[in-house]
């Protein structure tokens, strides 16, 4: 029975006063019995409510009493124990040290920390953090710029076969200079445009580590120190990686050089440990390196230029550095440049560190810096073996220039000395039988040449031109900006065999195909209707002759490389398939030229690497490897992640890559490239010229090795493409001329001694879908018939036998600020690319992009281009 249904206790004496007692302590209905009353130790719990002073508090009904145990003032509450419910806490057996959670508080009070706890937390917690900074404070040692120049080592660099190549890096490039060896123009050049109050400031920026910290934790871009003291320390003390460790090292040396080092030690070290560029390393390797003179004569407008390489040398060095990126071109890094340095001597004007007669003689003129040099070890062909592998390693890690350039790894290349020594001797054999220096148009003609294992990707060979010790300094062999013509006509073949075009409802179409082959014809839009120039007069595209071919097969077009059936031929299969297979083919998006009717004719300007990767494609049945210059890197004698051979992929399907591969067989044994029958052996490929006979290719392989070859003339002051009609004493320059010679005489070198496995036999492909107005094929006729019929007699007029089919979806014209449709070229067809400073390919850095996600715009509409000669 419940405690409030017990009948409360008689009294023990007699009288009124016990009569009245007993009434006012028994029960009324269900009213519960005062503490006590029943004698039991239940009833003296010490949980319950007392009233004020001290005495038993009585309910009037079991609602009151059990709201005062929702209060904690009941029984109930009491035997609920602490801890439970609402109710309070019982009193601990001994006083606790943490007070938590409170004793004798209700509710939420009991869960709110006292002032006492956090202010003794706040005090442990600081007390803490005093301590450990006192221990790494007493730890770290104060650098010195000699750590720095100790630890300088060279890179090594070994051939495919582990031999070393060449060892090179900064380790003989720098000097300290003491202060006063440094013009105080330079000193405050820094201080103006890095730290104005380097003098004043205690070493350190807390905001710019916390913001570095706060960019390392969300995974965003991380920031060194922006006071000069913290980016000596981190030159000539720390690694470059970028971590939260090696922030708050970085902030207790920095600290530590503040108090220890004066502020003039401390800038002399900054100067002689910071990166300027070029592989030097201080301002006194810096002086010597870009104006040839100590570091003490240098002038206000030349330190306030070297000031400016400190933002980042592969951006301001006005010499450029495409081999790092592409966008570093010389006149991008002039502009940049130009700008900095003239900044900084207004900063220092502004400082008063420049008087006004100092300031205007300073920004009179820029202080153009000299050329660059070739180091130790890079010459010939080296220089450009270390550029690409270079470019692949950054490309590849997380190592920044400035630290491979402090050298200490070892790179392992896929580069086969044999196959480099056999091109380099190929191109100079053939140019020294062909062209004369003395001659004017023969001046300035340049080579560029790469060599791919197909269904692999490993770069053998490549020349980049005269060496680094003959001022060459562009890679050829990897350097955008080159169109390559003709030898883009495989790509339009290919996209027709695979896609179809918009007569075929997707089927492919066969190489038997008729197209007109005549010159000067109007090219048609899917709709009918003929693509127009920019004045809306009508586009007619020329081949190199006005040969009377007639409606020839794409098979025979390809042969003798006529231009019509293919521009044709790309409109009508759209050109963003066209762009499509190139790129899974492994040509980089970012060379591809607008999608107008020129576009099948090759006004893209891949590099010599990428066309003999992608040509390695056909090579390997269809299967696509990115091209590779590394294999791998060591450093401290741990190999670095992120250097796997890449994986291969399927380009396209295994018979189209084998239909193209007999196409370009026949290219040599009856067409443009029959110079390349004296290699002796099986092999296919294509030959280019374009427009103006600005440049030549050609690119060619077997299954064991692709390789592509470019020649061009190149103005060395603009960077502008010259054209070669007369160089060598011939009217014009072909990619079936000298640049087939050169391959020639390379892959009888490069595959003396191997098997000739030939090419797998290429499947009937495809429907013969003819062009406008092809007279209809005779379903039993033979190739070699069908090629017997291919005759220049005159060929029907497209208006007046043809019918014009249902215009697809596929015939947009430019998007607006679309970059890639070239809807401002003149009327010669755009061929010019601007020369090889339109920018650096990646050496096979990049993978190829997914053509599926390009977001290429597909017109196949002309954009005011007349498409030029690509014969």
């Amino acid at each position: 029975m419940s405690e409030h249904r017990r009948k409360p206790p008689q009294p023990q004496g007699g009288g009124r006063a016990a009569a009245r007692r007993g009434q006012s302590g028994s029960s009324s209905g269900r009213r519960a019995a005062p503490r006590g009353a029943t004698g039991s130790a239940s009833d003296s719990h010490g949980s319950e409510s007392r009233g004020s002073g001290g005495e038993d508090r009585t309910y009037g009904s079991r609602a009151e009493a059990r709201r005062a145990v929702q209060r904690g003032g009941g029984r109930r509450a009491g035997a609920a124990g602490p801890g439970r419910g609402g109710g309070r806490a019982a009193p601990p057996d001994r006083k606790r040290i943490i007070d938590y959670p409170r004793y004798g508080k209700d509710g939420w009070r009991r869960w709110t920390p006292s002032w006492k706890l956090v202010s003794g937390l706040c005090i442990g917690f600081f007390g803490s953090l005093v301590a450990v900074a006192g221990i790494g404070y007493a730890m770290v040692s104060v650098p010195s710029e000699e750590n720095a120049l100790a630890r300088s080592e060279n890179n090594v660099y070994y051939w495919e076969d582990g031999t070393q190549m060449v060892a090179t890096g900064s380790g003989q490039n720098r000097q300290n200079v003491t202060i006063d060896r440094i013009p105080e123009a330079m000193q405050w050049a820094v201080i103006s445009a890095e730290n104005k109050s380097f003098y004043d400031d205690s070493g350190i920026d807390p905001m710019g580590i916390a913001r570095a910290l706060g960019n390392m934790a969300t995974g965003g871009d991380t920031q060194g120190g922006s006071t000069i003291t913290q980016q000596f320390v981190k030159n000539t003390y720390l690694t470059q990686e970028q971590t939260v460790s090696r922030k708050f090292k970085e902030m207790f040396i920095s600290i530590k050089v503040g108090t220890k080092l004066s502020k003039q030690d401390i800038l002399q070290g900054y100067l002689n440990t910071s990166y300027y560029g070029r592989g030097a390393y201080g301002i006194q390797a810096a002086a010597q390196t870009y104006y040839g003179k100590d570091a003490v004569k240098l002038s206000p407008s030349e330190c306030a230029f070297l000031a400016a390489l400190l933002k980042g040398p592969t951006y301001y060095d006005p010499a450029g550095n495409q081999s790092l990126d592409s966008t570093a071109t010389p006149e991008k890094n002039r502009e940049r440049s130009e700008e900095r340095w003239g900044w900084i001597l207004e900063q220092m004007h502004a400082d008063e560190h420049l008087s006004d007669a100092k300031y205007q003689e300073a920004i009179k003129k820029y202080p153009e810096p000299q050329g660059r040099k070739a180091t130790k070890g890079m010459t010939g062909q080296v220089s450009y073996l270390v550029d690409t592998a270079k470019r692949y390693v950054l490309k590849n890690s997380d190592i920044s220039e400035a630290q491979f350039d402090q050298g200490g790894y070892q790179i392992y290349t896929t580069f086969e000395k044999s196959k480099v020594d056999a091109l380099a001797k190929a191109v100079k054999k053939v140019e020294k039988e062909n062209i004369d220096p003395k001659r004017e148009l023969d001046q300035h003609v340049q080579f560029g040449a790469a060599s791919v294992k197909p269904n692999d990707g490993a770069i053998v060979a490549l020349y980049g031109g005269a060496g680094f010790e003959n001022d060459h300094f562009n890679n050829n062999a990897d350097t955008s900006g080159i169109p390559v013509g003709s030898t883009w006509k495989p790509f339009v073949l290919a996209a027709a065999m695979e896609h179809g075009t918009y007569k075929t409802n997707g089927e492919g179409v066969s190489p038997q195909s008729k197209y007109n082959g005549d010159d000067h014809l109007k090219i048609r839009n899917n709709d009918g209707s003929y693509v127009l120039k920019k004045d809306n007069t009508p586009f007619f595209q020329e081949n190199e002759s006005d040969y009377p071919w007639g409606y020839i097969t794409l098979h025979k077009a390809m042969e003798q490389s006529v231009n019509t059936p293919f521009v044709q031929l790309g409109m009508d299969v759209g050109m963003k398939n066209v762009a499509s297979v190139a790129e899974k083919s492994g040509i980089l998006k970012d060379s591809l030229a607008g999608l107008n009717a020129s576009f099948a004719l090759g006004t893209s300007t891949p590099s010599a690497i990428r066309m003999a990767d992608a040509y390695a494609t056909f090579a390997a049945s269809g299967k696509q490897a990115d091209p590779y210059s590394v294999t791998a890197v060591k450093h401290k004698g741990s190999e670095l992640p992120g250097f796997e051979k890449p994986r291969v992929k399927l380009g396209m399907p295994e018979n189209v890559a084998h239909n193209v591969t007999a196409t370009l067989e026949n290219v040599i044994e009856n067409g443009t490239g029959y110079h390349a029958k004296d290699l002796g052996r099986r092999a296919a490929g294509k030959t280019g010229t374009t427009d103006e006979n600005k440049s030549a290719w050609w690119v060619g392989y077997t299954q064991q090795l692709s390789t592509s070859v470019a020649m061009f003339r190149e103005d060395p002051k603009s960077h502008k493409l010259l054209s070669m009609n007369g160089t060598a004493g011939k009217d014009s320059i072909h990619g079936g001329d000298i640049p087939t010679e050169i391959w020639t005489e390379y892959m009888k070198a490069a595959l003396k001694g191997q098997d000739d496995p030939g090419f797998p036999e290429a499947e009937k492909i495809g429907e013969i879908a003819d062009g406008i107005g092809a007279p209809s094929p005779t379903p039993t006729a033979t190739e070699t018939e069908e090629e017997k019929e291919e005759t220049p007699s005159a060929p029907p007029s497209p208006t007046e036998t043809e019918t014009i089919p249902a215009p697809p979806t596929e015939t947009s014209t430019c998007r607006p600020l679309d970059f890639r449709c070239d809807d401002d070229e003149d009327d010669t067809g755009g061929s010019d690319a601007g020369g090889t400073d339109a920018g650096g390919t990646d050496g096979g850095a990049t993978s190829s992009p997914d053509p599926t996600e390009s977001g290429d715009p597909g017109a196949s509409r002309g954009n005011g281009n007349n498409g030029g000669i690509f014969g």
